[in-house]
C-alpha cells in the first residue's frame, strides 16, 4: 500500500526533506529478524531505497561503513545517497525487485547462472586486502557455534557437556586460523535472500548487487562460500554446490587445505544457525523458522562427517542422539 512520507516514523518526513526526497510516495517492505525496516520510495522516474535503523536496537553505522568501502573498492554496493547514523536513516540506490531467491522460485531453469554470477562476485572480493573490519577471530568463531549449546540443546531437554564442546571446535578451528592470516572481507549473509540481480538475463546471469552486509568481518574466504552454497533458506543440490567450488578454485589459488576449511566453517556456521533459529522461535516467538532447521542439520552432518573435524563429529556422536541427528534436528516444541 503505498502512503506518503508523513506515514514514517518520527523523523523520517525530516530526514526525506534534507535529502531532497520530501515529494515522494512510500511503499513499506516486509520485514525479517531484526528492527529494520526498509521502504521503497518513488519520485517521478526516480527510485531510492529508504532503510530505517533506530537506535538503541540498530545502529546503521556498521552498514554504511562497509558500503562505503565496498563502493570505493569497486564492488556493487547500493550507492548512498543520504545518511543520518545516529537517527538511524539511510537512502539509498534501489536495486529493484529481483532478489535471487524470489527470481528463482520463477525462473528455475536460470539456477545455475545465477549461481555461477554470485560466485563470480566473490572474486574480486577476494582479490584485494581485506577492508579496516574486526577480525573474524577463534573467540568469535566459537562463540557463534556455542549457540548450539546455549539453544538448541537446552529447547531438546538434552543434558550435554558443554565445555568438550567448545574446546572441540577449539581443536578444530586452531589450524584453520592459522591459515586464515589477514583473510578477506567476509560479509557473512551472502546468500540468495541477500544477492538482488539488477538485470538478470534468461539463463540468471548478470550484474548482482550486495545488501545486508553490515556484519562484516575480516576472515576466511571460505565462510561466504558456505554461506550462498549451504543457504538455510533455500535448497542447492550437493551437485550444484560441488560445481560453484569448482569455479571458484578455477580462479582463486585457495591453497591444499580449502577444502578442509570449507568443512569447518560450514560445520561452524550451521551448528551457529541451528543456535540462531532456535531463539527466534524460543525467545523471540518466530516458529517460522523452525522449518528452515532440518535442511541446515542436513548440511552441517555433511560437514561433519569431513576429517577435519574430528573432534566436534565426536562430540556430536555422543551428545546428540542418532534419532535427532538422523532426523533434521528432530522437533523443536
Amino acid at each position: 500500500m503505498s502512503e506518503s512520507v508523513d506515514a514514517l516514523p518520527d523523523g523520517g518526513k525530516e530526514f526525506l526533506d534534507h535529502a531532497g526526497w520530501a515529494a515522494c510516495v512510500v511503499d513499506t517492505i516486509p520485514g525479517d529478524a531484526s528492527f529494520r525496516r526498509y521502504f521503497r520510495l518513488r519520485k517521478g522516474r526516480e527510485r531510492a531505497m529508504l532503510m530505517h535503523a533506530p537506535p538503541p536496537h540498530e545502529d546503521p553505522k556498521p552498514f554504511l561503513d562497509v558500503a562505503h568501502w565496498l563502493h570505493d573498492n569497486g564492488l556493487r554496493a547500493p550507492e548512498i545517497f543520504a545518511e543520518d547514523a545516529g537517527a538511524g536513516w539511510v537512502l539509498t540506490e534501489d536495486f529493484g525487485n529481483d532478489r535471487m531467491r524470489d527470481w528463482l522460485d520463477d525462473h528455475p531453469e536460470g539456477e545455475h547462472g545465477a549461481y555461477a554470477s554470485a560466485i563470480d562476485a566473490l572474486v574480486p572480493l577476494h582479490r584485494i586486502e581485506a577492508g579496516p573490519f574486526p577480525a573474524y577471530d577463534l573467540a568469535t568463531y566459537v562463540r557463534e557455534a556455542k549457540l548450539l549449546t546455549e539453544w538448541y540443546t537446552p529447547t531438546m531437554g538434552l543434558d550435554v557437556d558443554a565445555a568438550q564442546y567448545e574446546a572441540a571446535w577449539h581443536a578444530a578451528l586452531a589450524p584453520l586460523l592459522e591459515r586464515q592470516g589477514k583473510g578477506v572481507t567476509v560479509l557473512r549473509d551472502y546468500h540468495a535472500e541477500n544477492i538482488m540481480l539488477l538485470d538478470p538475463s534468461e539463463d540468471g546471469s548478470g550484474e548482482q548487487g550486495l545488501i545486508d552486509f553490515q556484519d562484516a568481518l575480516a576472515g576466511h574466504p571460505a565462510y561466504d562460500l558456505v554461506s550462498l552454497l549451504q543457504d538455510a533458506r533455500r535448497d542447492v543440490a550437493p551437485a550444484l554446490e560441488a560445481q560453484m567450488l569448482e569455479r571458484y578454485k578455477a580462479q582463486v589459488d585457495v591453497g591444499e587445505h580449502f577444502d578442509a576449511d570449507y568443512a569447518l566453517l560450514g560445520a561452524q556456521r550451521n551448528a551457529k544457525i541451528v543456535g540462531i533459529f532456535t531463539r527466534l522461535y524460543k525467545r523471540d516467538g518466530k516458529p517460522r523458522y523452525l522449518d528452515f532447521i532440518p535442511r541446515v542439520w542436513e548440511a552441517m552432518e555433511r560437514d561433519l562427517k569431513h576429517p577435519a573435524l574430528g573432534p566436534v563429529a565426536e562430540w556430536f556422536a555422543t551428545n546428540i542422539p542418532a534419532q535427532l541427528r538422523e532426523t533434521g534436528g528432530g522437533k523443536i516444541a
